[in-house]
């Protein structure tokens, strides 16, 4: 079973070219169904209301045979209204609550036969939930790899040092980072995108991958560097696009026989080689999801794998 903890919401896409379009979204959510459509059990652990944008999200998730065993609250579901540029890049408002109900006693449930765990974005940095998140990622170290994207939101999560304290506990607690070049140019803006993923494969993990858009990703093991560049596609809009290549990211490791925490040391003895392989599955991802509206994360056929 793969787990991934995080805030789902609805994304209300408007542009000068159409009019307004409703999707569900939230990074780890569509994490989650990119894992479900690459034929991975996985369950969305997060929150979302008993009102109308919940009910989309619910549909959504069971459609995509996600598993979802914690239940709807009486809070509003949160809203995302991303405003897209004339390139078709996102730019994201946000009107969020992100908590969790105690998951104390829930945490062994929920966390039992969970070879890989991932989580990031919101759910990592907006307190209360973030409490709440890194004790679950904390239990489940001990059995389970971890993925973690920080997916920074500087509208929302506006004080710089506090986004870098939370997102280095995550990093020092992952096995695998994927993270835009915008969001560690935000994070660190005093020093290049490289320089960064380097210092934070040093916290731990055994890869940190650096997505570049249409420049394709960049990424740092230790057995060393090695980039790909992105396949040349007719863009639509950016929506979800890095969230298809986490899950893809996480889907292939697994398909490699990585999954739990008795892989971490081959995982942190992969090779160049193979590290490319892994991101070229994930850039072909990221490619199909560019190329049609919203959050939309292609299936393993349409991977060809």
């Amino acid at each position: 079973m793969l787990t991934v903890i995080g805030e789902t919401l609805v994304d209300v896409v408007k542009s000068n070219a159409s009019a307004p379009r409703t999707h569900v979204g939230g990074s780890p959510m569509n994490v989650a169904v990119g894992l479900a459509r690459l034929g991975h059990p996985v369950q969305f652990v997060g929150r979302y209301g008993r009102d109308d944008y919940g009910a989309m999200i619910t549909h959504h998730l069971r459609r995509n045979a996600v598993l979802v065993p914690l239940a709807p609250d009486a809070n509003p579901t949160s809203v995302a209204t991303a405003t897209l540029d004339a390139a078709g890049a996102a730019h994201y408002s946000f009107d969020v609550l992100w908590e969790l109900p105690p998951l104390d006693k829930a945490l062994p449930r929920l966390l039992d036969g969970t070879t890989w765990l991932h989580t990031g974005s919101l759910a990592a940095m907006l307190e209360p939930g973030a409490h709440t998140v890194q004790a679950a990622v904390e239990r489940a170290h001990p059995r389970s790899l971890i993925s973690y994207d920080p997916n920074c939101r500087p509208t929302l999560i506006t004080d710089r040092e506090f986004a870098r304290r939370q997102a280095e506990k995550f990093v020092r607690l992952a096995d695998v980072v994927r993270a835009s070049d915008e969001d560690l140019r935000w994070l660190y803006p005093e020093r290049p995108v490289e320089e960064t993923a380097h210092a934070w494969l040093a916290m731990g993990p055994a890869i940190v991958v650096a997505t570049h858009g249409a420049g394709g990703p960049w990424a740092v093991a230790r057995s060393g560097t090695t980039e790909l560049d992105a396949p040349q596609v007719d863009v639509v809009d950016t929506v979800g696009a890095g969230d298809s290549f986490t899950a893809a990211l996480i889907g292939t490791l697994v398909d490699r026989g990585l999954a739990g925490s008795g892989w971490r040391g081959r995982l942190q003895d992969i090779g160049l080689a193979q590290l490319q392989e892994i991101l070229g599955y994930a850039t072909r991802a990221a490619a199909v999801t560019v190329s049609r509206a919203g959050a939309n994360p292609p299936s393993r056929e349409e991977l060809g794998a």
